[in-house]
């Protein structure tokens, strides 16, 4: 009889120390969970934070470079007096001392120039209004290569405030104008290109800065 009293007293201790155990071992695993969680999501903070701060520095970089760019002149660029260009609303024909034109008279309604690709020639008169509100307006006549006309009308169709079309009586293969600004390229790669456009899309020669670019004269 003590023998069996102690036989299950032995299975009894063992019982105990094995929930004992098992115990300890939830604490244990517990712990380890909690303290890999933590570092999991205080590595994460810390990458999240590295992002950010990454992402500031770039946004930073390409600011100061859009600054530099701004400032910077564009070899081969003409330019005019903005002060003599006219700018009354007419609805008579305009002659122009330059073609395409850069500035003066123009008619009230503009065309649209929200990255819009005409087919055909616009009329003048309603560029330059364009012009006025700080579009670049990309021209080119037959001399210009297909590849390069298409790159460009990819280039104007992704940028708001521009618009192209075709000009035949330009001297130039290719060229961009802005208001009392203007430049003739060869090829579309030319990198005067992308300066052309960050530093006249919208801007220091616009006379308007921020009117509208939709809402005028389209291709009919």
């Amino acid at each position: 009889m003590a023998s069996r009293t102690s036989e299950q007293n032995s299975r009894q201790n063992r019982i105990a120390e094995m929930r004992r155990a098992e115990k300890a071992r939830d604490r244990r695993n517990k712990i380890i969970a909690i303290s890999v969680s933590t570092a999991v999501v205080a590595g994460l903070i810390g990458f999240g934070s590295w992002l950010i701060m990454e992402q500031k520095q770039k946004d930073k970089d390409a600011a100061a470079a859009t600054a530099a760019a701004r400032k910077a002149p564009v070899n081969g660029e003409q330019s005019w007096d903005v002060k003599k260009l006219g700018r009354n609303h007419v609805e008579t024909p305009v002659t122009y001392e330059m073609n395409p034109p850069v500035g003066g008279d123009h008619n009230p309604r503009w065309m649209n120039c929200n990255g819009d690709v005409y087919k055909n020639p616009v009329p003048e008169v309603n560029a330059v209004h364009s012009l006025e509100h700080g579009a670049v307006w990309v021209t080119y006549n037959d001399k210009a290569a297909k590849a390069d006309v298409d790159a460009l009308a990819g280039k104007v169709g992704k940028t708001p405030y521009t618009l192209m079309s075709p000009d035949k009586e330009q001297a130039g293969a290719i060229m961009l104008s802005a208001w009392g600004k203007q430049l003739t390229v060869d090829k579309a790669d030319d990198p005067r290109v992308a300066q052309f456009f960050t530093k006249y899309v919208q801007g220091p020669q616009t006379p308007e800065p921020g009117a509208a670019c939709t809402n005028g004269l389209g291709e009919k």
